[in-house]
C-alpha cells in the first residue's frame, strides 16, 4: 500500500468540467488527446457518462495547501464492467458466488477508449501521493476493488512499487521503421503480404473515392454521417453505442484540429456510407470509430489501417494504434504491443485467487506474444 503525505490534500471533484482547464491539461500534457481536459470533460457534457450509464465521473485531485493542483487522475465510479476492454466479468462472477458485492468499484480509464497513455497525472514524484489517494477511496467508500486499465508503459513501475496486481494483454500498432512513403512500407514486408495488400487497396479504391478532412473541413452532415456508421458498427459489436449524439458535436467543436476522418463516396452515385474517425497525437494517429453502411470488400483495411498509416507517414507520426483486439492487424504490419492495467483488491482471500488467476493469463500471454511475434509479415533479415 502506498503511503500517503500529510503535507498534501487530497479530494473528489463533481466532474473533470468542474476543474480549471488549463490546471488539468498542465498536468495531461499535450501528447495524448484522451487525457485532455475537453476530451474528458465532453464525455460528461454529452451525457456519454454519467447519470444512468455506470460512469459516475470522480476524478481524484491532489493539492497543496494552498489549493494548487499538483496531481490528479481520471478516475469513475462503476456500477457495472462495461465499455473498459480489460474484461474482469470472471473477476465480478467469482466475487458474487462468495457473497462479496463487486460493485460499486474504482475505474481509472478513459471511459471507452483502449488507448494505452497516462493514467496518473502530474510529475511522478505526485504519483505514490495518488496511487494513496485512490487507495483510501476504496476503503473509505468500500468499494471492492480500483482498477487502472490501459497504463502508460512507464507508469506501471509505480503501481507495482505500490503492491498492486500487474495484469498485461496485448495489442497491434503499426510503427513507422523509416520507411519514408507507404511503397516503403510496402517493400519491407514479404513478397506474399505486398501483393495481398496491393489486391486489398485495389479492390476497395474501385468501388469508392476517400476524402480525408480536418479541422472546420468537418461539417454536421459530417457528423450525421459518422453517427450513423457509429450506430451500426455498435449494434453490431456491443448492442449499445456509449458515445451519444451531442459527444460527436463536442468532439468537432473543441478538438476539430486534433480529429481525421476518412469518408468513403459511392463511386457510382457520389454517396457517403462509410467513415472512420481518429485522434491526433503529437507522435501517433489513434484509429477510433468506424461504420460502413453497404459492404464493400476491404473497405475497412483500407479506411482504419492503410489510409492511417499513409496519413502518418505523409504527417511524421511515429506510429498509428488501431484499437484493441484484431489479430487480422499482424499480416496488414500491425506488430504486436504489451498493453498494462494495475488492480488494488485490499480483501485478502480475493486478491489471492486474482493474483493466481494473472500468473496463468500472464504466462499465456507471453506464449502467445512469442509465436506473433514469429509471425510478422515483414521479410526476413
Amino acid at each position: 500500500m502506498a503511503e500517503a503525505d500529510p503535507a498534501i490534500l487530497a479530494r473528489v471533484a463533481s466532474g473533470v468540467a468542474s476543474i480549471d482547464a488549463a490546471c488539468w491539461d498542465v498536468l495531461a500534457g499535450s501528447d495524448d488527446p484522451f487525457v485532455s481536459h475537453a476530451f474528458l470533460s465532453l464525455l460528461e457534457e454529452s451525457g456519454s457518462v454519467g447519470p444512468g450509464t455506470g460512469w459516475q465521473s470522480a476524478p481524484l485531485l491532489v493539492e497543496d495547501a494552498r489549493g494548487t493542483l499538483l496531481a490528479a487522475a481520471p478516475a469513475y465510479v462503476k456500477s457495472h464492467s462495461q465499455g473498459e476492454y480489460v474484461f474482469d466479468h470472471s473477476w465480478a462472477d467469482a466475487w458474487t458466488r462468495a457473497g462479496g458485492a463487486y460493485y460499486p468499484k474504482l475505474q481509472v480509464a478513459v471511459p471507452f477508449t483502449p488507448v494505452p497513455g497516462p493514467r496518473l497525472l502530474g510529475r511522478a514524484e505526485q504519483a505514490p501521493a495518488l496511487i494513496a489517494a485512490l487507495e483510501a477511496m476504496v476503503q473509505q467508500n468500500d468499494f471492492s476493488s480500483a482498477h487502472v486499465t490501459f497504463v502508460a508503459p512507464d507508469q506501471v513501475a509505480m503501481f507495482e512499487a505500490a503492491g498492486w496486481l500487474i495484469r498485461r494483454d496485448s495489442q497491434f500498432h503499426w510503427f513507422d521503421r523509416g520507411y519514408g512513403d507507404f511503397d516503403g512500407f510496402l517493400g519491407a514486408l514479404a513478397s506474399r503480404k505486398r501483393k495481398d495488400i496491393r489486391k486489398e487497396r485495389a479492390a476497395a479504391n474501385a468501388a469508392v473515392q476517400i476524402e480525408a478532412l480536418t479541422g472546420d473541413a468537418i461539417r454536421p452532415h459530417h457528423w450525421d454521417l459518422m453517427w450513423a456508421c457509429y450506430q451500426d458498427t455498435g449494434a453490431r459489436k456491443w448492442g449499445q453505442p456509449y458515445l451519444t449524439r451531442a459527444a460527436f458535436d463536442l468532439m468537432g467543436e473543441r478538438m476539430g484540429d486534433r480529429l481525421l476522418l476518412f469518408v468513403a463516396y459511392d463511386r457510382n452515385g457520389g454517396r457517403p456510407f462509410a467513415s472512420a474517425l481518429n485522434l491526433i497525437g503529437s507522435q501517433a494517429l489513434y484509429g477510433r470509430y468506424w461504420g460502413c453502411l453497404a459492404e464493400v470488400p476491404h473497405l475497412h483495411f483500407e479506411l482504419c489501417y492503410y489510409r492511417a498509416i499513409e496519413w502518418a507517414l505523409d504527417h511524421g507520426l511515429s506510429r498509428v494504434e488501431a484499437g484493441a483486439q484484431g489479430g487480422h492487424k499482424l499480416a496488414r504490419g500491425y506488430e504486436p504491443v504489451p498493453t498494462w492495467s494495475a488492480h488494488y483488491i485490499p480483501h485478502p482471500g480475493f486478491r489471492a485467487a486474482v493474483s493466481d488467476f494473472l500468473e496463468r493469463e500472464r504466462a499465456a500471454a507471453e506464449q502467445e506474444a512469442g509465436w506473433l511475434a514469429g509471425h510478422l509479415p515483414f521479410k526476413q533479415a
